[in-house]
């Protein structure tokens, strides 16, 4: 594994947060970026498309906060949702010059993940907060639909179950790994996963009961939600905090990493040795991460 047909793209003066292929248009990538390490300044959706010549610059969008997270729409091959540094998300039409369509604006704190369910026959979409929240959306209704209160630091990462409908993950700085339902008020489990801060968290795309967190102990844990006692897979390397963690879309054992310490890295946990490759090619922390659906190997 690694970036078949790689190439680079400058966007001077931004930082990359994170990166999502396009589940309609292979090669088409959307990335959430902003000015000074999101600290002060703007964000900036762009989107990228690779073809013969490289990577090209199809679109790009302005927000007047750093821009955190993205998902791309899962019924409307133009539509993205954006989250931002001041607690709002943006709903954007690549079709379209101007934006965003919309902005939901509940969240009190930085708004640092957001994703779009994958299930068939549903249309929500998941936000999580640095206020110790996570949010319901409908992207055809202009409010939440309903608010997940229960950690007990900054939430970092949310992400859908690919298999079970209704059902999303929570990473946070409190430590702990949490899976809920939208059809029940309460959190369903709490995995304390590490005894540090908890930046990402996915679920494994061949397994419902399988999910996988990173974080600021440069760990990777692999979390069986049958058995929560202790992880399935402990995968250590990194040097520095895991920023985003992805399972393989083409393979149940294969993962990528990415880290502050600068480099990307493909695990395979059921190998003795599971650390398959490691890419040292960013100069900067790396922060964002996506494994292409169309093209096998294509990160």
């Amino acid at each position: 594994m690694g970036t078949a047909g790689g190439g680079a793209l400058r966007l001077p003066g931004l930082h990359g947060y994170a990166a999502e292929f396009s589940p309609y248009w292979p090669g088409r990538v959307a990335c959430a970026a902003a000015q000074y390490y999101g600290i002060a300044g703007c964000g900036t959706l762009a989107v990228l498309e690779q073809n013969e010549a490289g990577i090209v610059l199809l679109r790009s969008f302005d927000w007047n906060d750093g821009l955190f997270d993205v998902t791309w729409s899962e019924n409307n091959e133009h539509v993205l949702i954006t989250s931002s540094g001041d607690g709002s998300l943006q709903i954007w039409d690549t079709a379209k010059t101007k934006g965003p369509l919309q902005v939901y604006k509940e969240h009190t704190q930085e708004a640092y993940s957001v994703d779009w369910s994958q299930t068939r026959g549903e249309q929500l979409v998941v936000s999580g907060s640095w206020d110790q929240t996570a949010k319901l959306w409908d992207p055809a209704v202009g409010k939440s639909l309903c608010t997940f209160k229960g950690h007990e630091g900054v939430i970092y990462s949310t992400i859908w179950s690919p298999h079970i409908p209704g059902c999303f993950a929570s990473a946070s700085g409190d430590q702990t790994l949490r899976v809920w339902d939208v059809k029940a008020p309460g959190v369903k489990l709490v995995i304390p996963a590490h005894q540090a801060e908890i930046l990402s968290c996915d679920w494994c795309k061949y397994d419902e009961n399988l999910l996988v967190t990173g974080a600021v102990d440069c760990s990777l844990k692999g979390w069986d939600l049958r058995n929560i006692r202790q992880p399935v897979f402990i995968l250590l390397g990194h040097t520095y905090a895991i920023r985003r963690v992805k399972f393989s879309p083409f393979h149940a054992t294969l993962l990528a990493s990415c880290s502050y310490d600068f480099t990307v890295r493909f695990w395979d946990f059921s190998k003795p040795n599971p650390l398959l490759e490691t890419v040292e090619h960013h100069t900067e922390f790396t922060c964002g991460l996506d494994l292409s659906l169309h093209n096998r190997g294509q990160v």
